[in-house]
């Protein structure tokens, strides 16, 4: 029998950025451990690199890229997220470069958190093959939080008033090699649900996609398993700065 995920100490976190490339993608399950965070008090952002206009086929662009940030905008208030900001890089076609890292660096400054949370760079996942936008943002974010930090990186950011800022802790959520939980009582799974029941102009357009009320509880579940408890959210949590194994005695 696997043992269960630890999880992730209450007192961990105050302020959390969660960087992901498209409007929707907090809401499979992540925006869960939102809730529980926001509900204890944690400050939470969100940043979208893109506004998600290639997302809705029978939609132009334009149109699509207003109807997704509005519903993100509600989408995030239901877990207690009023700060959501966009960038205009251009969906379906996101690249990993100096100028995602740049751009990322530069919310890490202006926000100062101690988490930064992203979705997985690994090209499988637990849910599949993992899509190219959601590999750049996750690798340029974890870069980034490095970059963030450095003021000999970017020093174009030092001069717009940009100190640098350290992070502690790198989250990655959909990672097919958690190491640690957040489990999600009913009440923040409720709010989860609603979160991407927000998303309900861009869900109609994908045919026999599950109701939010089952597909939520379903991969909250599948996650809970791993950490041994009904309902969570499974992560790769990277504490970045805490001694490297091999200086701090331990060998696996």
């Amino acid at each position: 029998m696997a043992v269960p995920l630890p999880l992730l100490p209450d007192d961990a976190l105050t302020r959390v950025l969660c960087v992901v490339a498209h409007p929707d993608d907090l809401e499979y399950g992540t925006s869960a451990a939102v809730a529980v965070w926001t509900g204890r008090g944690v400050e939470v952002a969100y940043l979208l690199l893109t506004r998600g206009e290639a997302g809705m086929d029978a939609r132009d662009p334009a149109h699509a890229a207003q109807v997704r940030m509005r519903e993100q905008v509600a989408s995030s208030r239901a877990v207690g997220v009023t700060r959501v900001d966009f960038l205009e890089h251009p969906d379906g076609v996101l690249l990993y470069g100096l100028d995602l890292r740049r751009d990322v660096a530069a919310a890490i400054r202006r926000f100062r958190p101690d988490a930064v949370l992203t979705t997985t760079w690994r090209e499988d996942t637990p849910v599949g093959l993992n899509q190219a936008d959601h590999r750049a943002a996750g690798l340029a974010t974890a870069d980034a939080v490095r970059d963030a930090g450095n003021r000999w990186v970017f020093r174009e950011l030092v001069d717009a008033g940009l100190e640098p800022w350290s992070v502690r802790w790198l989250l990655v959520a959909g990672d097919p090699e958690p190491t640690h939980g957040v489990p999600v009582p009913p009440e923040a799974l409720e709010r989860a649900v609603a979160s991407l029941e927000a998303h309900r102009e861009y869900l109609a357009l994908l045919p026999g996609h599950p109701a939010p009320a089952d597909l939520v509880p379903a991969l909250t579940a599948a996650q809970g398993r791993q950490v041994g408890v009904e309902h969570a959210v499974a992560l790769r949590a990277i504490d970045l700065q805490a001694p490297p194994p091999l200086l701090d005695g331990r060998s696996d």
